[in-house]
């Protein structure tokens, strides 16, 4: 596990992904600025968010709304709880 320095705007992120109950307000350009610490983040053909990180991607689905669904939400926090967050 590696370290991780979250400044302020990535720690609310952080709040909002593990919030209860699920907030659903969570925009993806904070969520792509928080993945962006963990690895490359790009978008692929198929219009999904995807993290790459050495030799492994990680998508997080559709990006065609501005918010992350719940679905989207429960992936994120899976892939952060990966990295102790």
């Amino acid at each position: 596990m590696m370290p991780i320095k979250l400044d302020h705007s990535h720690r609310l992120t952080v709040q909002k992904i593990f919030g209860h109950p699920m907030n659903h307000n969570i925009q993806w350009h904070d969520v792509c600025s928080l993945l962006a610490r963990f690895g490359e983040v790009h978008e692929t053909h198929r219009g999904n968010w995807a993290v790459t990180i050495d030799n492994g991607t990680v998508s997080f689905g559709s990006t065609r709304s501005r918010d992350l669904t719940e679905d989207q939400v429960v992936r994120v926090r899976g892939f952060l709880r990966s990295f102790g967050l």
